[in-house]
């Protein structure tokens, strides 16, 4: 896809990418996310994220989020380990109008303390009602047990005693200290010619005061493995296994991406969920996942079952593993899987501002957006025997740790 990029002298980046739809998406991308804080700040992206809708230097709560949505435009945003997203899809004719509102908010907000407290309350009940949710919140206990020690394992929203304590002056400090202009993708795509993005795009970002990038992130080491259970109020068992895995610039993170969409990634026909829930009925849910950061990443697998089932689903499942990785993928399976993996993409595409973000995210990562036929080419281009080494490594009884929650007895 066609895209252009201008940077302003302060650093920041303005991302196009033309389209000729009549509805437009845009997005402010901040590299800056909760394994930045320090542990007396658990929480703290998150709760900014949610304070820069509550008051700027010359608008209130209402008229920020009637800025946008006055005129049907739809605007939210997202924390996650690494990254702040603000983002808005509307018509093409208010790109000036999103553009300066992002300014507003991740700029000129001021954080009046009846906003800091009210806040507060709403992410405490964000935090009870996720901790009310097993088969999320054992991811967030299952990281904190592969990151143990390491800002990488704490909860993106913090928790009760942490927000508790946040304040006005650790917002100001945080933003101060992680809010670099070279780590900043201001990224827009619709119906407008380059100048017009670049203009707009001066007149509200150019001004703000240059503030370089200064490493200050630590790779978590390796952790142990470990095999906990958690006994816990509930009806069902939840388990996560898993292990730390290829960070975003390992040559077999595309491996890694692949052998996750075939062992148990989208779609009914992944082979934990043929083999575990469609032939012997023993979970509902079973999938994995793969999330590559800078400097390491994390693979894992999820199910739920019924407390009786546990150990077959558990023993099912090193079975796969064990036979994916004893009987290599034939070239035919392989490309087979490449084809599938190839066209979900391709479908993926159709999400626009999904597209935008990720599009942000590869020019803040990589400082390029490779094109769809250069990441096609990356899939074709992993082996056989790429893939037996990335199984050999990933699947492995012994470097999987797992996390159970257990119905109490």
């Amino acid at each position: 896809m066609e895209y252009n990029v201008h940077t302003l002298p302060n650093g920041i980046r303005l991302l196009h990418v033309p389209s000729a739809s009549p509805i437009s998406h845009a997005c402010i991308l901040i590299n800056s996310g909760s394994r930045d804080e320090g542990e007396a700040e658990s929480g703290l992206a998150h709760f900014i994220e949610h304070l820069v809708f509550k008051r700027t230097e010359k608008r209130s709560t209402n008229q920020i989020l009637n800025r946008l949505e006055s005129v049907g435009a739809d605007l939210n945003a997202y924390t996650t380990k690494e990254y702040t997203c603000i983002h808005a899809s509307f018509l093409n004719p208010y790109l000036d109008r999103t553009l300066e509102l992002f300014n507003d908010i991740m700029f000129h907000s001021t954080f009046p303390e009846e906003e800091l407290e009210k806040e507060k309350g709403v992410i405490l009940d964000e935090i009870a009602s996720y901790l009310d949710q097993p088969e999320e919140a054992i991811y967030d206990d299952f990281e904190d047990l592969l990151f143990a020690g390491h800002s990488l394992g704490r909860n993106i929203l913090g928790t009760t005693e942490s927000v508790s304590k946040l304040s006005r002056e650790d917002i100001k400090a945080f933003m101060a200290k992680n809010y670099h202009t070279d780590k900043i993708v201001i990224a827009v795509l619709g119906n407008y010619a380059l100048n017009k993005v670049i203009k707009t795009g001066s007149k509200y970002y150019e001004a703000i005061p240059s503030n370089p990038y200064k490493a200050n992130r630590n790779a978590p080491e390796k952790a142990k493995t470990v095999d906990i259970i958690s006994e816990k109020p509930i009806s069902q068992a939840h388990v996560v296994l898993g292990c730390q895995a290829y960070d975003l610039h390992h040559p077999y993170k595309t491996g890694l991406l692949l052998l996750n969409n075939i062992i148990g990634g989208t779609g009914m026909s992944s082979i934990l969920n043929l083999q575990i829930r469609e032939k012997y009925g023993i979970a509902y849910t079973i999938e994995t996942g793969y999330s590559p950061l800078s400097d390491t990443g994390l693979f894992t697998v999820y199910f739920g079952t019924d407390k009786e089932k546990l150990d077959r689903a558990r023993t099912l499942i090193n079975k796969e593993f064990k036979k994916f990785r004893e009987n290599p993928m034939t070239e035919v399976q392989l490309q087979r899987a490449k084809n599938k993996f190839i066209g979900q993409i391709a479908l993926g595409e159709e999400n626009r501002i999904g597209l935008i973000i990720s599009m942000a995210k590869s020019l803040m990562d990589y400082d390029q957006i490779d094109s769809l036929e250069t990441v096609f080419a990356k899939i074709q281009a992993v082996s056989t025997n790429d893939m037996a080494a990335i199984a050999d490594e990933m699947l492995a009884e012994n470097n999987l740790s797992s996390l159970t929650f257990y119905p109490l007895t």
